[in-house]
């Protein structure tokens, strides 16, 4: 395939549990594309105090100030005609400054809410709807826009779902994107040995839907509240025609 011949930054907005690391890894298989794994973990930890897995090491790995993040992501110096930047909702606390994120080309990854809490109380057994970024990532699609993908149909069409965002984004989509070699990447952020298990066993998008556990008689108040924010963004999701 041709390579991209313009810098094209991708801001993926996702909450947790939702298909994010998978679809890096896609991203980070074509040869003209390099990855950002979520650039904001640090500045998020460090200012709110909140205390999630390996989180010195997540501090000291990257900067702790949002604006010199925002300031490198924006404008700094890319190596390829690509980069995907993997972004949590949550990560994007009021300090982050809005403004210069208007430079990037904004795309948002979506999951059923019921979904991501079934998956989220294994390893986090009571989340918030703080947790999951939700009004955030509503937020983000009001005021940026872009393409909107659903989990379950990157899970259910892989080549047809990553075609339609890829011509969203105004690139071409390449054939790579569909497979990776198993294993941790250098490029994964130091709290991988506590969420990227599943990821690492895997060599492409599983298309057997994923768990279908029931969600926890406790977490349906959160789920309720979770909802409209889904089905905010939900029906601007990319499908492939049957």
């Amino acid at each position: 395939m041709p390579m991209t011949t313009r810098i094209v930054r991708i801001a993926m907005w996702s909450g947790p549990r939702n298909l994010s690391t998978a679809l890096m890894r896609s991203f980070e298989s074509r040869a003209d594309c390099s990855v950002v794994d979520e650039p904001l973990y640090a500045a998020y930890l460090h200012e709110t105090g909140l205390d999630h897995p390996a989180r010195d090491q997540v501090i000291a790995s990257q900067p702790t100030s949002a604006a010199a993040v925002v300031d490198a992501l924006t404008s700094g110096p890319v190596a390829t005609p690509l980069q995907y930047q993997k972004h949590m909702t949550h990560h994007l606390l009021p300090s982050v400054p809005r403004a210069p994120l208007a430079a990037l080309a904004h795309a948002f990854l979506v999951r059923d809410p019921e979904r991501v809490l079934t998956s989220y109380a294994k390893v986090r057994g009571e989340p918030t709807l703080e947790d999951l970024g939700l009004p955030q990532q509503r937020e983000l699609f009001e005021t940026y826009g872009g393409p909107v993908v659903d989990a379950a149909d990157v899970l259910r069409d892989p080549r047809g779902t990553l075609t339609l965002l890829c011509s969203a984004l105004g690139i071409a989509f390449d054939e790579a994107m569909l497979s990776w070699p198993a294993g941790r990447r250098d490029t994964d952020g130091v709290w991988a040995p506590h969420w990227y298990a599943g990821v690492e066993a895997s060599t492409g998008f599983r298309t057997d839907g994923g768990s279908g556990d029931p969600l926890p008689d406790r977490l349906v108040p959160l789920l309720e509240r979770c909802l409209p924010y889904y089905e905010a963004l939900a029906p601007y999701r990319l499908r492939v025609e049957d």
